[in-house]
Protein backbone atom coordinates (compact mmCIF):
# COMPACT_ATOMS: atom_id res chain seq x y z
CA UNK A 1 0.00 0.00 0.00
CA UNK A 2 1.16 3.37 -1.08
CA UNK A 3 1.95 5.95 1.42
CA UNK A 4 0.76 9.61 0.45
CA UNK A 5 0.65 12.80 2.31
CA UNK A 6 -3.33 12.35 2.50
CA UNK A 7 -3.31 8.66 3.73
CA UNK A 8 -1.13 6.86 6.49
CA UNK A 9 -1.48 2.81 5.98
CA UNK A 10 -4.65 3.88 4.08
CA UNK A 11 -6.02 5.77 6.67
CA UNK A 12 -6.99 9.67 6.64
CA UNK A 13 -5.31 12.18 8.58
CA UNK A 14 -6.77 14.87 7.26
CA UNK A 15 -7.62 17.38 10.53
CA UNK A 16 -10.87 18.55 11.79
CA UNK A 17 -11.93 21.26 9.43
CA UNK A 18 -9.45 21.29 6.68
CA UNK A 19 -8.78 19.85 3.09
CA UNK A 20 -5.90 17.88 1.52
CA UNK A 21 -5.88 16.93 -2.00
CA UNK A 22 -3.31 15.63 -4.49
CA UNK A 23 -2.97 15.15 -8.22
CA UNK A 24 -2.58 11.46 -9.67
CA UNK A 25 -2.84 9.54 -12.63
CA UNK A 26 -4.12 6.20 -12.49
CA UNK A 27 -2.44 3.04 -14.26
CA UNK A 28 -5.75 2.79 -17.33
CA UNK A 29 -5.14 6.60 -18.10
CA UNK A 30 -1.25 6.95 -17.98
CA UNK A 31 -0.65 6.96 -22.11
CA UNK A 32 -3.26 9.42 -22.08
CA UNK A 33 -2.02 11.49 -19.41
CA UNK A 34 -5.26 12.18 -17.80
CA UNK A 35 -5.22 12.91 -13.92
CA UNK A 36 -7.52 13.31 -11.35
CA UNK A 37 -7.51 14.89 -8.23
CA UNK A 38 -8.11 12.73 -4.86
CA UNK A 39 -9.57 14.86 -2.09
CA UNK A 40 -10.44 14.87 1.81
CA UNK A 41 -12.25 17.46 4.04
CA UNK A 42 -12.62 16.55 7.41
CA UNK A 43 -15.92 18.74 8.70
CA UNK A 44 -15.69 20.56 12.28
CA UNK A 45 -17.77 17.15 13.68
CA UNK A 46 -15.40 14.98 12.47
CA UNK A 47 -16.97 13.24 9.45
CA UNK A 48 -14.60 12.69 6.67
CA UNK A 49 -16.04 13.91 2.87
CA UNK A 50 -13.64 11.92 0.52
CA UNK A 51 -13.99 11.98 -3.90
CA UNK A 52 -12.27 11.90 -6.89
CA UNK A 53 -12.64 14.16 -9.97
CA UNK A 54 -10.86 15.72 -12.43
CA UNK A 55 -10.35 18.85 -10.32
CA UNK A 56 -9.70 20.59 -7.71
CA UNK A 57 -12.48 22.87 -7.90
CA UNK A 58 -15.09 19.98 -9.48
CA UNK A 59 -14.11 18.20 -5.90
CA UNK A 60 -14.67 21.27 -3.90
CA UNK A 61 -18.16 21.82 -6.01
CA UNK A 62 -18.85 18.49 -4.50
CA UNK A 63 -17.87 19.06 -0.85
CA UNK A 64 -20.35 22.04 -1.21
CA UNK A 65 -23.23 19.95 -2.13
CA UNK A 66 -22.28 17.61 1.01
CA UNK A 67 -21.86 20.71 3.50
CA UNK A 68 -25.78 22.14 1.77
CA UNK A 69 -27.19 18.48 2.60
CA UNK A 70 -25.48 17.99 5.46
CA UNK A 71 -26.92 21.57 6.75
CA UNK A 72 -30.26 20.76 5.85
CA UNK A 73 -30.54 17.29 7.66
CA UNK A 74 -29.32 19.17 10.79
CA UNK A 75 -31.76 21.93 10.72
CA UNK A 76 -34.44 18.93 10.37
CA UNK A 77 -34.06 17.95 13.47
Amino acid sequence: METTKMTVNGVSVCPTGEERYEYFTPAFARRTGKRFCQYDYRHTDGELFSCVAPTLEECRRRRDEWLQCKTNKEIKR
